[in-house]
């Protein structure tokens, strides 16, 4: 167990520097890819398609700790999500998860599948809905459609993906959804 934790703590580490070196040498960071393949599940921009669907594997059930832990570290103290008492009497009747917390839950579910080790930076949200409320105990999993693909004007080893994730309970209700837009690099040479 302990080398497992000190693996991934050197990977993190050798991360950092990897994307810290991107804007100077796309190299480096190609090859810190090459060097955890087994880690790198991430697809590059010449492998995503617009109309694709990547329906994740990874799901989550979601716990009070999750939403309470989540609530305090942003320091959101919105009675809806860590005051039971208070949530009771809404019309809701119980405690709602925090929509952040749904959010990037949705986000990293995607992650594993799309962009791991092949992005080199989020550039926008846009069009972030909640249909439906999240509580302690649902079970989120989430598909994610290609928008659209373009290459960069400016820098040729990268592109503009366009992503909807869409984040579903345990009922096959819509409870997130987010067009998402990442610059991603090209599949070296």
């Amino acid at each position: 167990m302990m080398f497992t934790v000190a693996a991934i703590s050197i990977r993190m580490v050798y991360h950092k520097c990897a994307v810290a070196k991107l804007s100077a040498d796309a190299y480096q960071f190609t090859q810190f890819r090459q060097w955890e393949d087994s880690a790198m599940a991430g697809l590059y921009l010449d492998e995503f398609e617009p109309g694709m669907v990547i329906k994740h594997t990874l799901r989550k059930s979601v716990t009070e700790s999750d939403n309470m832990m989540f609530s305090v570290m942003t320091l959101n103290p919105q009675p809806l999500h860590i005051d039971f008492d208070f949530a009771e009497k809404s019309e809701w009747g119980k405690p709602l998860v925090n929509s952040l917390f749904t959010l990037g839950l949705m986000i990293g579910i995607s992650v594993h599948d799309t962009t791991l080790g092949t992005t080199i930076g989020n550039l926008g949200m846009t069009e972030t809905v909640f249909p439906h409320p999240v509580f302690h105990g649902d079970t989120i999993r989430v598909e994610t459609e290609i928008k659209s693909v373009r290459e960069s004007k400016s820098k040729p080893d990268r592109g503009i993906v366009e992503f909807e994730h869409r984040a579903y309970n345990q009922d096959n209700v819509l409870v997130a959804r987010c067009v998402r837009q990442a610059m991603i690099l090209k599949k070296p040479a």
